[in-house]
């Protein structure tokens, strides 16, 4: 089993959850919400990251994502986006995130014909704050979320072509979308994928169950994922303690 459990967490929520996070040794995914960026103390928040990285702790960072595009074709929500993770990199500074996760904002039903369009100003945007998360020693890592399959994702990572802008693989989207086979996808973006959301569902909604509890085939996901990308960080997305520790255990029994 993987050294480094992350685990997503609202940052709305992080103070109430150090102490089980520390105890346990999980390391936080802090979602950072368009709201908590707003009324973010910023000296609570250095504080709060101090905690963790005295106690050893890794963290990621879940940049916000509704409403934001950073590939939209009207510039005035690319500038929404922009001044967003302008936020979450200033956060950064003070979290020290292995990786930030990113939404690309891409779906068929709303681009269509203007794929291409996304794709230039997708590719404009995340030049910008490229060079700051190398200087910050982190990564952006663009997750899967209508995707049915990884060619628009293939397309931005090839076009930026860094190392500190790479894929978060989020199996449970995947489960959802998906057109193509897990080994597809992993043939594709498997040596980009620096993180994973680990999280189960039935297929139909995002459910955010624990491994093992829905219809996705994990015994076939795990090994790609070792094979593609060993170095990966495993994030449970289990939206309560509860259903993390199920996760947890459930994992365990494909190792």
């Amino acid at each position: 089993m993987k050294a480094h459990i992350h685990a997503h967490v609202p940052y709305a929520r992080l103070a109430e959850h150090l102490d089980y996070a520390i105890a346990n040794s999980v390391n936080p995914e802090v979602f950072l919400s368009a709201d908590s960026l707003d009324s973010l103390v910023w000296e609570e928040l250095a504080s709060h990251a101090s905690v963790l990285h005295e106690a050893g702790l890794a963290t990621t960072i879940h940049a916000p994502f509704i409403d934001l595009n950073p590939g939209a074709i009207d510039s005035s929500i690319r500038e929404a986006t922009r001044n967003r993770i302008r936020q979450v990199m200033r956060a950064a500074e003070l979290l020290r995130p292995r990786a930030i996760v990113v939404h690309p904002g891409y779906d068929d039903l709303h681009y269509g014909d203007n794929s291409l369009v996304w794709l230039k100003n997708s590719i404009e945007f995340w030049s910008e704050f490229v060079p700051r998360a190398r200087e910050l020693g982190t990564i952006l890592a663009v997750e899967n979320i209508f995707e049915k399959e990884p060619s628009t994702i293939k397309a931005l990572l090839d076009a930026i072509d860094d190392p500190c802008f790479r894929h978060c693989f989020d199996i449970g989207h995947w489960n959802m979308f998906t057109t193509v086979t897990l080994e597809e996808w992993f043939c594709e973006l498997g040596s980009y994928i620096v993180e994973s959301h680990i999280h189960d569902n039935n297929g139909t909604s995002d459910e955010h169950l624990p491994v093992g509890e829905g219809k996705i085939d994990f015994a076939r996901f795990f090994p790609l994922l070792n094979r593609y990308a060993p170095q990966a960080i495993w994030t449970i997305e289990a939206h309560s303690t509860e259903r993390l520790q199920r996760a947890i255990t459930n994992i365990r029994k494909f190792f």
